[in-house]
């Protein structure tokens, strides 16, 4: 069975003016239906003649809202909801305060009124702030722009925001927008003398610095500024100030990560001029670090302006921290993981690596991964944690390549031609000058079932695979030739 709608606390009234808080929130949603005949009904004319009230009360109520759009934020569950009202706070037993208006002579309150109706008690704007409307629409009102405009620009609203002022709003964001385009690209001019001095890549960055969150920040600055000319409502100029907030924030933030790449360049330029190359490897972990928790501060702070409680959250953090913990147990093992990659060094990036069963090029190591493209062209994505425990075979870090092949010679080789073939299998391995002499070796090594078998091993002076594969194969062709040269042949495969 559907619950009987609640009935306004007070005596009868069509207009719900029983108690202060009813009747101020009819006022209000009267104005904003633009209903000013309707929103006169709450305000206290006894001291207008009748065709005054006719006539001038609609005028008064809409100024009322006017001023009160642009001096108060009413906050209706502050308003007593008894039909007697608030008898606290040494106001009289009649009358309740709505807020108060400063001015440039002295402070003016508005007061609700408890009036009689009939042998009842309503309230209304008491007749001593109607009194008042006009002095304060003088000061806070439209001005000559009141007067200038026909009345539909302040009757057609949405969201509490008048025609005129949307109006406002699209061409104060065309401005904005083109005078921030402007003005960025006559700092780009100034500075680009600057700029040239440094090298391509931080070229690159202070351009990117300069379009991006330079650009954001004039046009918000420009925005915000502008906007305070409009008029606009106290909550909706609250509304448009959280946004702003959030944006410099936001611009802050982008600028301060642009920074943090062009001081990593720098760090990186700094410590190969110092021959610490080997700590440039930490640079990458350290920026992404930093950035993490750059993000994170920034998006607090981005909530807390757009009105979420951000000390709520990070107590929510703090109650639910261990868990988290306890769950990000495998994320910190791979984070600590990344941190013995970059700091042990077993590989870097660009450095040709065996993993496991696998062969590849590492070409990236993150806060939680490393990505490794493999000689087949795949990219492998490990976690730290279990990289760093693998045996790691770092083919980049070798000054040299073994090379170690066996040959099959054919059974009718005689002992005289294997000793001719093995001299000079010696002497090409000695005078190669990308030999390394004394790791050459050619040997008979065994009768090896259907052949006679002969190892030639040495180490190639390179740590290119490219380039060693090329020598390897000029070794193979000579090789070829020493043995046809023998009269030899190589004994079948089986």
């Amino acid at each position: 069975m559907a619950k009987p709608t609640p009935q306004p606390a007070g005596p009868a009234d069509e207009f719900e003016r029983g108690t202060p808080r009813s009747a101020m929130a009819g006022y209000l949603k009267a104005c904003r239906d633009g209903d000013y005949e309707r929103a006169s009904e709450y305000l206290d004319l006894s001291r207008l003649s009748p065709g005054e009230r006719v006539s001038r009360g609609p005028v008064l109520a809409r100024h009322l809202k006017v001023v009160i759009d642009h001096t108060l934020w009413i906050d209706l569950e502050s308003l007593s909801d008894s039909p007697e009202g608030s008898l606290t706070g040494g106001r009289p037993p009649r009358r309740e305060r709505v807020g108060t208006i400063r001015t440039a002579k002295a402070p003016i309150p508005i007061l609700l009124e408890r009036v009689p109706l009939d042998e009842a008690f309503i309230w209304k704007v008491s007749a001593l702030t109607v009194t008042k409307i006009p002095q304060l629409y003088v000061q806070f009102g439209y001005g000559p722009l009141g007067e200038w405009l026909p009345d539909p620009f302040f009757e057609i609203t949405f969201v509490e925001i008048e025609l005129w002022q949307w109006i406002g709003l699209g061409v104060l964001t065309l401005v904005a927008v083109l005078t921030s385009w402007l003005i960025t690209a006559l700092i780009a001019r100034a500075v680009r003398p600057l700029v040239t001095r440094l090298r391509h890549t931080l070229e690159d960055k202070v351009e990117q610095l300069i379009v991006g969150p330079v650009r954001l920040g004039i046009g918000i600055t420009l925005f915000i500024s502008g906007s305070l000319l409009l008029e606009l409502a106290l909550p909706v100029q609250a509304f448009f100030n959280g946004i702003a907030k959030a944006l410099v924030v936001t611009a802050l933030t982008w600028l301060a990560l642009r920074l943090i790449d062009i001081g990593t360049l720098k760090a990186a330029d700094r410590l190969i001029a110092r021959g610490q190359a080997t700590a440039v490897a930490m640079l990458p972990l350290g920026r992404r670090t930093v950035k993490l928790f750059l993000i994170a501060v920034a998006a607090l702070a981005f909530l807390q302006n757009v009105g979420f409680n951000a000390s709520g959250l990070l107590a929510g953090f703090g109650v639910g921290g261990l868990a988290v913990a306890l769950a990000a147990q495998e994320t910190l093992k791979n984070f600590f993981g990344g941190v013995t990659l970059i700091a042990d060094q077993p590989v870097r990036v660009g450095d040709l690596c065996r993993f496991g069963d696998k062969m590849g090029t590492v070409e990236d190591i993150s806060l939680w991964s490393t990505r490794v493209r493999t000689l087949d062209r795949t990219v492998v994505s490990i976690p730290n944690a279990q990289f760093a425990s693998m045996q790691l075979e770092n083919m980049a870090r070798r000054d040299r390549i073994r090379l170690s092949t066996t040959l099959g010679l054919h059974h009718d080789t005689t002992a005289e031609q294997m000793r001719r073939v093995l001299g000079e299998l010696t002497k090409l391995l000695h005078e190669h000058p990308k030999v390394y002499a004394p790791t050459a070796r050619a040997l008979f090594s065994g009768f090896g079932g259907p052949a006679f078998q002969v190892e030639v091993s040495t180490d190639i002076l390179t740590a290119n695979f490219q380039e060693y594969a090329t020598i390897r194969e000029d070794l193979f062709l000579r090789i070829m030739d020493i043995v046809s040269a023998s009269g030899i042949k190589f004994a079948p495969p089986y």
